[in-house]
């Protein structure tokens, strides 16, 4: 019967918050109120129970959010201080922006290599490095 309720994830699995959303140290409303994410911002999830799932944040925070408040978009946070996106999935590739730290990317196709297509919210897409990201 736990096994029903309790499914760890196998594999590294990220999703995006749906709307600003608080994670907490139990798996309860009622749990200590730890953080406050914004909208978008990836996480990774560690287990998952019919209501809360256990995610672990950029920085290797663990915490617990409600199942709904979790979207099945998926998102990238630029780590590297400033990050090139390219045209194409290449360096020799003409670039299509820069994005900093803390910038958060919609994914928006499967990995190319060390590739990753993504677009910003304002509309511009291209490829960034797997090392500039985190969240995929």
């Amino acid at each position: 019967m736990a096994g029903a309720l309790c499914a760890p994830a196998f594999g590294l699995d990220y999703r995006a918050t749906a709307a600003p959303a608080i994670l907490y140290d139990t798996p309860s409303a009622q749990g200590k109120r730890l953080f406050v994410v914004s909208a978008a911002t990836p996480l990774e999830v560690v287990v998952t129970l019919e209501k809360w799932v256990k995610v672990r944040d950029r920085a290797g925070n663990l915490a617990w959010i409600s199942r709904t408040d979790l979207s099945d978009r998926q998102t990238v946070t630029v780590t590297a201080e400033r990050a090139t996106i390219y045209q194409q999935p290449s360096d020799s590739a003409p670039p299509s922006f820069e994005a900093v730290r803390g910038v958060i990317l919609n994914v928006s196709g499967p990995v190319k290599g060390s590739w990753l297509p993504v677009r910003h919210p304002d509309g511009e897409a291209g490829y960034a490095r797997r090392i500039d990201i985190w969240g995929h």
